[in-house]
């Protein structure tokens, strides 16, 4: 079996989707003429300005619903992954990744908010419903939607949730010496007792859980960055040098640290492969764009903040091993150590002995709880599109039940499989889930652009934030039948 998955795996992450990655992050950002720069200071302000409704969540749920899934084990056990495979040059491409990203999750966001749905007084939207109302309500659309679904609920609902709660039963066995079982009871009790509240009661949760913990994480970063602050050029200069294959240990391994540090990168950020768009089209906003702007600042937060304070804790405390191509060890400083969470508790350790493995078991319990939470929430999003499209909606409920019931036995599974297979598996998913949401957005891309430029005309003209509004009949798009509505409900007032 794991001969099998480690096949599919090469098949799907083969250079063309690496290629693609970044391509789709170069286009939108040249399309955009680097709006990830230029509207910075609009994208932070928009975090705070959305609405609430009972239809809707804020921008800053619908960021922290984003982030719970874009801040998990990726953070902290992907970050060392693609040092132990890549060397140090592979954060470099990490943040590469995120830097085009944020062009990516613009429009993929924005496309999101154009074709949302409102399903049992909820909005609901993501990829399959762009995919399907953006290309033209073909039958070719419809299907490519289906199949876009079908990949989601496979990967978000079986295979990524895994990945997060092996990390879990790693670091908290390794730090507290707790068995795996008591682990995984726990595990499915507490997520249990949450996904059955659906979006809000998990939205609500990610608005407490993540600012508090990624704060206490990036701020214990920051105490070791300044004790070993005598470390920090050395360790930049390593990790541009290794980047380019210019730092002669690692010249051999260039293509490795470019691939880890694409892969890891949109592993952990998620952009352009599909996951943020859900929360994204959950939340009340009056202009598409306004959340595309919110979600492409997710990106950031997620790879220029948390996997940078992984990345220079590990780096600077030399607490890392590098793997060459034909399996040879090119630095070896942690002899027997398993690549993953071990690295940064042993980074943490530098600093306080004895308390590294605590710390980060909880920061990673914690981010990767959060992270299960948003998976479930996609994978729902994405069952009800299947019902509705294909059984009328007729068993909506009995497929969300099973999902539940799935998924809760994902986590399990994964709480006793070996790290590999679970990355591996992990990788399968978000590599198909990306393969077909960057071609949809790269085709859909005019439909984002307008978005764009009408946001930013109305910016230009001065008017207030929360008068921007969007009329797609006025911009010439079709099948925004959420948005038609509503400009009709205005214009009667």
């Amino acid at each position: 079996m794991e001969r099998i998955v480690y096949a599919i795996n090469d098949i799907i992450w083969s250079n063309w989707l690496v290629f693609l990655c970044l391509g789709s992050g170069i286009y939108f950002s040249f399309r955009t003429k680097f709006s990830q720069i230029r509207h910075l200071k609009e994208m932070v302000t928009l975090l705070f300005k959305g609405e609430k409704s009972a239809q809707g969540i804020s921008s800053f749920q619908a960021l922290c619903t984003a982030l719970a899934g874009r801040i998990g084990t990726g953070n902290i056990a992907g970050v060392a992954t693609a040092i132990a495979m890549g060397g140090p040059g592979a954060l470099f491409w990490m943040w590469a990744i995120a830097f085009l990203g944020a062009g990516s999750a613009f429009a993929e966001s924005t496309l999101a908010q154009v074709y949302k749905e409102e399903h049992d007084g909820l909005y609901r939207g993501g990829p399959a419903y762009y995919i399907e109302k953006g290309l033209g309500n073909t039958k070719f659309s419809k299907w490519y939607g289906i199949l876009f679904a079908l990949a989601t609920v496979l990967a978000t609902g079986l295979l990524l949730p895994g990945v997060q709660s092996n990390s879990i039963t790693v670091a908290v066995n390794n730090a507290f010496k707790i068995d795996s079982m008591i682990i995984t009871v726990v595990l499915v009790i507490l997520l249990a007792l949450i996904i059955f509240g659906g979006i809000k009661r998990i939205s609500s949760a990610a608005e407490l859980i993540v600012p508090f913990m990624g704060g206490i994480y990036i701020l214990m970063s920051l105490i070791i960055i300044a004790v070993n602050i005598e470390q920090l050029p050395s360790v930049i200069g390593l990790v541009f040098k290794s980047a380019f294959g210019a730092e002669q240990a690692f010249a051999g391994i260039i293509g490795s640290t470019i691939a880890w540090g694409v892969k890891r990168g949109v592993y952990s950020n998620e952009a352009g492969q599909g996951t943020g768009p859900q929360a994204a089209a959950a939340a009340e906003v009056s202009h598409p764009a306004k959340q595309g702007l919110v979600q492409a600042f997710s990106v950031y937060v997620d790879t220029l903040f948390v996997c940078s304070a992984t990345g220079f804790m590990i780096l600077m405390t030399g607490s890392y091993n590098v793997h060459g191509v034909n399996g040879a060890m090119i630095v070896e400083n942690l002899p027997g150590v398993e690549i993953g969470p071990i690295y940064t508790q042993t980074a943490v350790d530098s600093l306080i002995p004895g308390f590294g493995s605590a710390f980060v078991s909880i920061a990673l319990f914690f981010f990767a709880f959060t992270t299960i939470m948003a998976y479930y929430y996609i994978a729902e999003v994405n069952i009800i599109y299947i019902s509705k499209r294909i059984f009328k909606g007729k068993t909506t409920k009995l497929f969300i039940n099973i999902l539940r019931v799935i998924l809760l036995g994902a986590v399990a599974f994964g709480c006793v499989k070996t790290a590999s297979l679970a990355w591996t598996m992990g990788d399968i998913g978000v590599g198909s889930m990306a393969w077909l949401n960057i071609i949809a957005i790269l085709l859909l891309s005019n439909v984002a652009m307008k978005c764009f430029k009408d946001y930013e005309e109305q910016m230009k003209a001065g008017i207030p934030r929360e008068e921007r509004i969007f009329d797609p009949i006025k911009l010439g798009i079709k099948n925004a039948d959420f948005w038609e509505e509503k400009v009709k409900k205005e214009s009667n007032k």
